[in-house]
């Protein structure tokens, strides 16, 4: 039989039996728009959380923090060990000290962490207003929005561009030759030039080159960023053999993408249990469709045609009705999944949330789901298919 007539005889439904046939693709369709939907909401959440606590240099970056042992201490001769190991681009240490932060006639309390401009970097911060400092030769501070708060600014943004003055509570060296807790004022004012949004903490990030009258050769932590994520291990490995405690935000990243494979698998059993159902539909409309063309193909085969004839003709009707339904049920799943995402940050937006894109289709997931369908076609078709070819034509003519 040649192409051409295959192709007429196994499109001829759309004709014949126009309604059974759109409703049989349309069955198809739901099923696999409901995989769509549910599958692409996963991979959506997944990629929303991800893209909220990553960025290139945070995946780059190792925390350093004190180990087990409490004889070893995260000083600059540790640092300087840590900067001598290959792959390590650069390393910004970060100590923690209780500050009092005043700005006019108001002071709050607040934990000062005095650092570098690369480590903020490294921290992945996410502002409600303002910027970070790219250099540290700025006298610029960043704040938690809870200290702008404190400090009575009419909103947090109102407070960029103001002048601060700070001071810390740290260990020095009395008039005693003692050491002692001393409240020390620093010499000049700092700019605020950013507001983490943090409305629990009240905190300040500073710059280390400016801490003026305390001692700093002790840090609470420090985070090093290595120049490939192939040599994160290393580097860790490393530093964990100095007997240090190490931390990679690329973990926290590797555990949340396996929780969210499990979640996808799930709701991606819910989608097929619909495309279980509609496929089921189709095996039926296929068996049906047999009953009504069994004295045809009783006459066709009478008139020469061979078995593989019979059976590419109703396996070919099937797949059509299969990678149609693929196609008609990607096009639900991705409409359905933007309606739906769209109505969610209108409400968002109403309560003063942030809008977010929580439906995601992969390029390849899309192609795989109308593959799927155009098998699910094949198989359901296959039985009708595998019966008719072996109908004894005698049998098939007289059929009613």
């Amino acid at each position: 039989m040649r192409i051409s007539d295959l192709a007429k005889l196994s499109t001829r439904m759309f004709k014949t039996r126009k309604m059974r046939t759109f409703l049989t693709i349309l069955g198809i369709g739901i099923g696999i728009g409901a995989i769509v939907f549910l599958v692409s909401l996963g991979y959506g959440l997944q990629r929303a959380l991800i893209s909220q606590i990553t960025s290139n240099d945070a995946l780059l970056s190792l925390d350093v923090v004190q180990g087990e042992k409490a004889a070893l201490v995260l000083n600059n001769e540790v640092l300087e060990n840590i900067r001598a190991l290959p792959s390590v681009q650069e390393v910004a240490p970060m100590v923690s000290l209780r500050a009092q932060v005043i700005h006019e006639d108001t002071t709050a309390d607040a934990i000062a962490n005095i650092t570098t401009a690369s480590f903020i970097k490294f921290s992945n911060l996410k502002l409600v207003g303002g910027r970070i400092s790219e250099s540290d030769g700025a006298k610029e501070i960043v704040i938690s929005k809870a200290l702008a708060r404190v400090l009575n600014f009419e909103s947090e943004t109102n407070s960029l561009g103001e002048a601060v003055s700070v001071s810390f509570l740290a260990t020095v060296v009395g008039e005693s030759g003692f050491e002692e807790l001393d409240l020390v004022e620093q010499e000049t004012l700092f700019v605020i030039t950013g507001i983490v949004d943090d409305e629990t903490s009240s905190f300040i990030f500073f710059p280390i080159q400016y801490a003026t009258g305390v001692m700093l050769d002790s840090y609470s932590q420090a985070k090093v960023r290595v120049n490939d994520t192939e040599n994160l291990d290393i580097v860790r490995n490393a530093i964990l053999d100095m007997g240090f405690a190490v931390a990679a935000l690329s973990d926290v990243i590797d555990q949340a993408n396996k929780i969210f494979r499990i979640l996808q698998i799930i709701l991606a059993i819910f989608g097929v249990v619909a495309l279980v159902v509609s496929a089921i539909g189709m095996f039926n409309t296929m068996t049906i469709a047999l009953m009504e063309r069994t004295q045809e193909v009783g006459i066709m085969k009478s008139l020469g045609a061979a078995r593989h004839d019979i059976m590419y003709m109703f396996v070919t009707e099937s797949v059509v009705m299969g990678f149609l339904g693929g196609l008609i049920g990607l096009s639900i799943g991705m409409l359905g999944g933007e309606g739906f995402n769209l109505l969610l940050n209108v409400l968002a937006k109403n309560l003063g949330g942030n809008v977010i894109d929580i439906f995601y289709t992969p390029l390849w997931f899309a192609a795989t789901v109308v593959a799927f369908s155009t098998v699910v076609g094949f198989v359901t078709g296959l039985w009708p298919a595998r019966r008719a070819a072996h109908l004894n034509p005698l049998e098939a003519v007289k059929y009613k």
